[in-house]
Formats: C-alpha cells, structure tokens, sequence
C-alpha cells in the first residue's frame, strides 16, 4: 500500500542528507554504518585534500553555525496573501514577506536551478544598519517571534554597530548561508550580481568566491554612484559603489551584451544601407602565428597583401570571404598599416571590418558607463515621484538595474532579489520589459522591518518596509501603463505589472509543527491536538494547497481554480493536471472518489483526515489511482 500512496514531505529538503547520498553514489566506500567516513575520504583523494593547518580561505567566529543553517531544513511555508496581490489570476511575479534565510529554503523545491539572474543590494554594515533576526537554533521561530514582537510592541531590528566584537563576523554570518542557498537557484548558465561598497568588500569577495568558486568570478564592477559632492570627508569623498559578478558555471555561462554608453555610439559614424557602423582594424597585433588566420589577400587594384610579421587577421580565410561577399569587408589605400606585399614592401591598402552599431550593444566594462545608469539620487527621485514624498532611504536606481538586467538575462528570464527593499529591481524588470516586449518575471523577498515611527513612509501609512515595496511595484506598474502606453501598443502581449503576494508562515499542518526536542508532557498534548485536526484551525483551503504544492515542488504562480465534481469541492491546478481534495471534515464516498478519479489528473492530493480513520476506502482509492496510472499523495 505504502507504495501506492506518496507522502507529502514536511520539510524542505535536507541539504546534508542529499549531499552525502550523492557521496555515495561517487565513493560508497567512504560511507560507513550510514556516516561519512572522513578519514576514508581523505585516504580516496589522497594529493587532494587540504592540510587542515593550512589550509587557504576566510574564516571567522559562527562560520559552521552560517553554514548549518543554510542546511538546517524548515517547516516554514508561504501563505498566499490574496489582499495584497494584483492580478492574482494572470501575473507570474512574487512578492514574498518574510525572513529571506527561510524563504531561499522553501524556494528550493521548485526553483532549484530555474533562476537566471539574482541581484541583491545587502546591508552594507555601515553600522547603522540591518541586522536579520537570525538564530541558529530556531530559525522560523525566532522570525515568527520577531514580527509578533515589533506588530505588537514596535520593537526595530538591532543595529550591527561597528563597537560590536564580532562586527565583521556578524555580516558574515548573515550573508553567508543566504550566498549557499541562493547559488543552489541559479541556472547553469545563470549569473548573480550583488551591489556593496568599501565596508565590506573585500570580504564579500572572499566568501563569494568560497560560495561560487573563484574560477566564476567574473568582474567587481565600479559604479560611480555619486559625484563625491556635499559635506568635504577627512580624507577622501567616496564617490563609488562596487558590483560584483559571478556567474554559476563560465563553461556554460553566456556572452554579456550591455548597452553601449553615448560616447561609444557617438564612435559608430560611417553608414550604410545596413545602418551605422565603424571601421575596425582586419590585422592586428597578435603573438600567434596561427597559419589559418594568415594567408594572401587580393587588394582592388590586384595587388596582393599579407599581414606584417607579428600580426594576424581577426578571421579564417573562409570566414573572411563570407563577410566580404557581404559587404562588410572595406578597403582604404594608405601610406602606412599593417600589410605588405608579396616582395615584403608597404602594402597600398589597409583593410577593415565594418563594426555594425546594430542593436547598440557591446561587451560591458569594468567601469559601469554613468551616462547609461546615473547615479544614486536618480532612485530617491524616482521613488518621490511615485509616492510623493521620500517613504525609502537610498533605494538603487531604475536604470542600473536595467543595465545589469540587460546583460544578466534573455527575455523570458525570472530575477530574484532577496534584498528587496522598495523593490527597485520589480520596477526595473517592468521597466525593461516595457522597453523591449520581453517577459521576464521577478521574485522579490523582503523583510517585514517596521519604518521609523518618524518617518514620512510611517506618515504615509506604511508599517513597514514590505508593504512599502509592494506599493511600490503597483504604482511603477500603473505608471509605465500609462506614460508609456503608446510604445506598449506596439509590443507583443500585455505587459505584466501584477503579483502574487506571498507571507512567510509556519506551517499549516499541526502534526508537522512540533520538533522533537520537547519535553513528554508537551508531546502528549501534541498527540491529544492531532486526534482532532492535522490542519490550522485558521488554514483555508488555499493555505493548505500553496504549502502542499511547495513542497511537492510546484510553483508560486501555478493556475488554480476551483472545481465541482461529484458533489465535492476541489482545487484543480494547471488545467487539471493536479486535483486537490482539501476538506478534512467532509469524508467523501468511494463512488465520489471514482469520479474524481475519472476526470484522468496526473496526480490526486487529499488530506489524510479526510478519511477519518476510514484504511478501507483509502485502500480503494490507492487501487483506483493506480489501475489510472494516477499519481496519489496525502499530506
């Protein structure tokens, strides 16, 4: 029977576990009495395992606590929170409320490596901000107390100030096992960028490396994000930010395009009836001596040229024909240039590849271009237009943002930014999609931290930072409909400025609620509560099905409706494909059950109490489901 029926797991998985299964499907002779055999290890690399006395990396106070806690499973789920949505029904974009170490767990299911892009704008430990409400025991406990503390009480997060003894250490510990789990998203050609500044660095380069591995560096980015105005520093104003870049695998990552900044197009001054376009030296200096990318060209006046010595040709022979039957292969006689004769004399003519301007887009430099993206204030401006007034301190740019979009990303990418903020990252893939047609979706994660009971956003009637971002999305979206409804018109299919607004919550089955470390009597009672329900009291149907879903691996943006079939009231999710039977009071009859049965889902959900204790007709639904070849699960 047991076979036949599949148990909805009540956790998310466990990292440590599925690690060392797939140690030993690689080494099963390292794998003792169900344990890791550490020293069996070691003797199977031999040459490549470390010294532990020196070994190379950054270390710090909490380091093997961060990382347990990226593995450290949750009962956690994700609450739909229908009010705060938009357009519930079409959009494919998120919000999620919560402690962002929780959610990155419960995200692992489905999105395991269905990211494209993340970008996240940490806490930079300045000293004035953040710190989560990390605890490495509890994890969900303590963010649930948390938030019952500062709703209640008002209480503020704690501040990381730099008179702490573990100042440095306590960023670490914080964005280290976020770093762990977020990699775990990313798809095999994706990319992450995370925005930082002088304060942390350094740092974040040495466990970014640890996390994605140094050959999947790709660049620290510069951003010239203010222009080193206002009140004069000591020593020196600081007029930069940093972005650094990694990428999950470079042998599968694509080439970057990013938009060409106004001077580099102000480069492309030739036209044609192609476009505009520059001219780009054929032969260049190059210590190769590839015979393939030398050899005899014919000039217009017949004669023929070949590259100096200690240069090259940028192409193959064959290639070289196919671009100048083209028409993108120009010749210009001159006095000087990097081809001879056949006697070994100064070539009359220089030979260039016509470098289209096309769709103005090029490899990205170090130096992120100011005329493309501007500066820092260009956010605060923007958010003051959309509610006006300042209801966010120092949110990134709409146009950095882009930019990175632009090279991170296909059109049918999702981003994710667990920093979110006031969700500048939502407003700019909206942005970009408006501009270009694409679809892509976000997913934005951010913590429910309250605003300064002082501040202009708490006039403005916003509790907290969430619901802040979730206005601000709403009114982004409503703005690019209308100002830019007429490039909109031209573009394939609606532009997507809705989401599905998700909270962080415990779960919604009681029986999966208690840890084992509690004490008999608690226990006792525990049992006591689970003869009378295995659901919330305060669960609806909905919570109950976006939990299951999650962690059966579904999505955050699957269709759900509701269906009649046989008197029963069901969920159908994806057109049918999954049919869910949510009603622990309501024990349905086998004839109601063969119904369901005959609508041919892929899969049938049921909550075990629905049963009530019945193994007989739980039984009969098993054999119907599989004489269907229907998958069966229960939570």
């Amino acid at each position: 029977m047991n076979e036949e029926i599949n148990e909805t797991p009540s956790t998310t998985p466990n990292f440590q576990n599925e690690l060392a299964a797939q140690l030993a499907e690689l080494m099963p002779e390292a794998i003792a009495d169900g344990k890791v055999d550490v020293e069996k290890l070691k003797e199977l690399l031999d040459g490549d395992a470390a010294d532990a006395s020196e070994r190379f990396g950054l270390f710090w106070p909490g380091k093997k606590r961060a990382l347990r806690a990226a593995q450290e499973p949750t009962t956690a789920t994700l609450r739909p929170d229908f009010e705060n949505s938009k357009d519930w029904d079409t959009t494919k974009n998120v919000f999620i409320e919560g402690d962002n170490l929780e959610v990155l767990k419960i995200l692992q299911k489905h999105y395991h490596a269905k990211i494209k892009m993340i970008y996240i704008d940490p806490p930079y430990n300045t000293g004035k901000d953040f710190v989560y409400p990390d605890n490495y025991k509890e994890g969900l406990d303590t963010y649930l107390e948390w938030t019952r503390q500062v709703n209640e009480e008002g209480k503020k997060l704690s501040t990381n100030a730099d008179t702490e003894g573990r100042y440095h250490s306590n960023w670490l510990n914080m964005m280290y096992p976020r770093l762990k789990l977020a990699r775990n998203l990313l798809t095999e050609n994706g990319v992450i960028f995370i925005s930082i500044d002088d304060s942390e660095a350094s740092h974040l380069r040495k466990i970014a490396d640890e996390v994605f591995g140094e050959r999947n560096f790709v660049a620290q980015f510069v951003w010239n994000s203010s222009t080193g105005g206002g009140i004069r520093a000591k020593y020196v104003n600081v007029s930069h930010q940093y972005v650094l870049c990694y990428v999950r695998n470079t042998d599968r990552a694509e080439t970057f395009w990013a938009p060409l900044s106004p001077e580099a197009v102000s480069q492309y001054k030739l036209s044609d009836a192609k476009g505009l376009y520059r001219d780009k030296d054929f032969a260049w200096k190059n210590s190769s001596t590839n015979p393939n990318q030398i050899y005899p060209i014919v000039a217009p006046d017949g004669q023929v040229i070949r590259p100096k010595p200690g240069y090259i040709y940028r192409f193959i022979e064959p290639r070289f024909m196919s671009e100048l039957e083209a028409g993108n292969i120009t010749f210009k006689q001159t006095k000087t240039g990097p081809f001879v004769d056949e006697s070994g004399k100064q070539a009359r003519w220089n030979i260039y590849v016509k470098k289209y301007l096309s769709d103005g887009k090029g490899a990205p430099t170090t130096v992120i271009p100011r005329g493309l993206v501007g500066i820092n204030n260009e956010g605060t401006s923007e958010v003051q237009e959309l509610f006006g007034g300042r209801v966010f301190e120092s949110p990134k740019n709409v146009r950095l943002l882009e930019y990175l979009i632009e090279i991170g990303t296909d059109k049918t990418s999702t981003v994710l930014d667990f920093f979110a903020g006031s969700s500048s990252t939502a407003h700019a893939v909206m942005a970009l999609n408006a501009r270009d047609g694409g679809d892509r979706r976000f997913i934005q994660v951010q913590l429910p931290e309250p605003t300064d009971s002082k501040s202009e956003a708490r006039r403005k009637g916003f509790a907290d930072i969430a619901s802040v971002s979730r206005s601000r999305i709403d009114l982004a979206g409503q703005d690019l409909l209308s100002e830019r409804a007429s490039l909109l018109h031209d573009l394939a299919g609606a532009l997507d400025v809705g989401f599905r607004a998700y909270s962080l919550t415990d779960t919604s089955f009681t029986k999966w609620k208690q840890s084992s470390d509690v004490d008999l009597n608690q226990l006792e009672q525990h049992m006591l509560d689970l003869r009378d329900s295995s659901s919330a009291d305060d669960a609806s149907a909905d919570d109950l099905l976006s939990e299951i879903l999650l962690k059966q691996g579904y999505s955050l943006t699957e269709q759900i409706t509701p269906v009649d079939v046989a008197g029963l009231n069901l969920r159908s999710v994806g057109d049918g494909i999954v049919l869910a039977y949510l009603d622990e009071h309501g024990k349905p009859t086998l004839e109601q059950l063969r119904s369901v049965v005959d609508e041919d889902p892929q899969r049938l959900i049921i909550l075990e109490d629905a049963f009530q204790g019945d193994d007989q007709l739980k039984t009969n639904l098993a054999q119907l489901c599989k004489s269907k070849g229907i998958e069966l699960w229960t939570a």
